[in-house]
């Protein structure tokens, strides 16, 4: 009542019991009525299940063993409830760890505690807590940096069943164990509904993390149910004294509610038909990787597009509102395939609803859901990405080949002749440049005459997007030959670590020389020339050649002009 008079960052303090800050995070604006209703509900159930929880430890004798896992399951129960905010304080790892050494410990202590009366039930436990150990190591390995045991939706299922499994086998052990009244059990096979709720929601459609606030305030009500049977398993642990049986009408109704915690959540997932369809949202983890269409198999290439469809990468509205099923976005998409221009895509993303129609949809995003109308003019956006690979390939192998060496009878003592490949807008050239050097990056930025020690940026004088690259290495000066060149300059230049040479197209990369640029810097660490010829021939095609040679002089020369 407090939070609803003082303001909604309150009430979320008092029922979520995390700090306000929290509340601007999952809600920007003010909670709308739904989310106010849910909260208010969570209010109430989240206060029957704490009462649960601080019932008094039942009296009673316990071993050496029993007090050591009663009082690591009350740390697990204050850790939910309280110690999870400063341990979120300090590195991720650390909570990693402290999961991991705490659960470790409770369960080595359940296999030695509980009687479980069967040697293949204790296997069997044994085998479900390695399972979970296994997937908190798995977050440990991923804070750390380290090669992870497994990743994937796939991984993450498996992991959260084996944990259920877990669960439903030390319920059976406490029965089998008796001292556990029904009560405890029960909680605890209730927390086995909770997990039977989430996983198709979260693990499956990803409806809790992504959904409205609401189904996330119920979901963290219901999810203390899990620290009810962990709080009631600890309390219960004195062999004597151990609660009476039920009578009959609270064992109905006790039977009721397991029946209503099982059922109920499978009901929930159940929709009329009218009710959107949601495959994919902009977080699905799936959607961050964008496959080429012909790595695709057809049953997946809708997928595909609504990955785009959903997409808030890089912070932007996605294409369509959330409020579109899976088939109308299809429909819409299909709709844009047949427009003739923007105007067209802008009319039809204005119905949809979208947040940004006034940006269309590109064809590399259409392709998923017409490809036949793309291919027609775009047949590259086909390609697999081996196939486009390949292309590249055999682009770059091209555009080589059409370079020659301008001197062909004056060898250098390492020389290489390739295409080098320019930015589409506004790149003012490449640079010749000592990789261990500092110049490089204040090099690229500058005009085409700029020269540091270490490097010297070189520009084009045309308007071109690739020219012809020559680079020759010599132990001593070459004859100046200007005859033929528009332009030739030569300067100083400094190798600090030994060596001197010009940047490679990388892997995925689109600047850059088109083959292996050899180390200039024949002559170790030191001071050389750098001569460099240009010319453009009459079809507007620009060619370059790099002269490098030891030499201590710093003048700058103009050959030519």
């Amino acid at each position: 009542m407090a939070g609803l008079v003082l303001g909604d960052a309150w009430l979320w303090v008092a029922v979520e019991w995390s700090p306000p800050a929290y509340a601007g995070f999952y809600a920007l604006d003010d909670f709308d009525t739904l989310t106010t209703v849910a909260l208010l509900v969570a209010a109430l159930v989240k206060a029957a299940l704490l009462w649960l929880i601080l019932r008094a430890p039942a009296p009673g004798p316990l071993d050496r063993r029993e007090k050591a896992l009663r009082r690591l399951l009350y740390l697990a129960v204050a850790y939910t409830l309280v110690l999870w905010y400063p341990i979120a304080l300090l590195p991720d790892a650390v909570d990693a760890v402290f999961q991991l050494a705490l659960w470790t410990a409770i369960y080595v202590l359940y296999l030695l505690v509980i009687r479980w009366r069967s040697r293949m039930l204790r296997a069997a436990a044994t085998a479900m807590f390695a399972v979970e150990l296994a997937g908190i190591a798995n977050e440990l390995l991923d804070e750390l940096d380290l090669p992870e045991l497994g990743s994937g939706g796939i991984v993450g299922l498996g992991l959260m069943l084996g944990g259920m499994a877990g669960i439903v086998i030390t319920v059976v052990g406490q029965r089998r164990d008796g001292r556990w009244s029904r009560g405890t059990q029960v909680a605890g096979w209730s927390s086995v509904g909770v997990y039977v709720l989430v996983i198709p929601l979260n693990i499956l459609f990803a409806r809790i993390s992504s959904g409205s606030l609401a189904m996330l305030v119920m979901m963290d009500a219901l999810g203390l149910v899990s620290t009810v049977w962990i709080a009631a398993t600890a309390r219960e642990m004195p062999a004597e004294g151990r609660p009476a049986a039920l009578p009959p009408a609270r064992r109905r109704v006790t039977r009721v509610a397991v029946a209503a915690v099982a059922v109920l959540p499978i009901i929930a997932l159940i929709h009329p038909e009218q009710t959107p369809h949601l495959t994919y949202t902009g977080w699905s983890m799936d959607c961050y990787d964008r496959p080429s269409f012909g790595d695709l198999k057809p049953a997946e290439r809708d997928a595909a597009f609504l990955c785009r469809a959903r997409s808030t990468e890089g912070g932007v509205s996605p294409m369509f509102p959330d409020s579109l099923s899976d088939q109308q976005i299809l429909a819409y998409g299909r709709a844009l395939c047949r427009t003739k221009d923007r105007d067209e895509q802008e009319a039809i993303l204005t119905r949809a609803g979208s947040a940004r129609p006034a940006w269309g949809v590109d064809l590399w995003d259409l392709v998923y859901v017409c490809p036949e109308v793309v291919g027609a003019t775009h047949p590259e956006l086909l390609r697999s990405t081996a196939e486009m690979e390949a292309a590249d390939t055999a682009y770059v192998a091209e555009k080589n080949a059409r370079c020659r060496d301008p001197w062909p009878r004056t060898k250098g003592v390492v020389q290489a002749t390739a295409n080098y490949f320019l930015f589409v807008d506004g790149d003012p050239g490449y640079v010749v440049h000592d990789p261990a050097g500092e110049g490089a990056a204040e090099a690229a930025e500058q005009a085409m005459d700029k020269v540091y020690d270490d490097s010297a940026l070189i520009g084009h004088v045309a308007d071109v997007v690739d020219l012809c690259l020559t680079v020759k290495a010599f132990r001593t000066a070459p004859p100046p030959r200007t005859a033929g060149w528009d332009q030739v300059n030569e300067m100083p230049i400094v190798s600090r670590s030994g060596r001197l040479t010009v940047p490679e197209m990388g892997e995925g990369g689109e600047v850059g020389a088109g083959a292996p640029m050899p180390n200039l810097a024949i002559a170790g660490k030191g001071r050389y020339r750098l001569r460099v010829y240009v010319r453009v021939d009459d079809a507007g095609e620009e060619e370059h050649l790099v002269a490098v040679f030891p030499g201590a002089s710093r003048k700058r020369l103009k050959l030519k002009p």
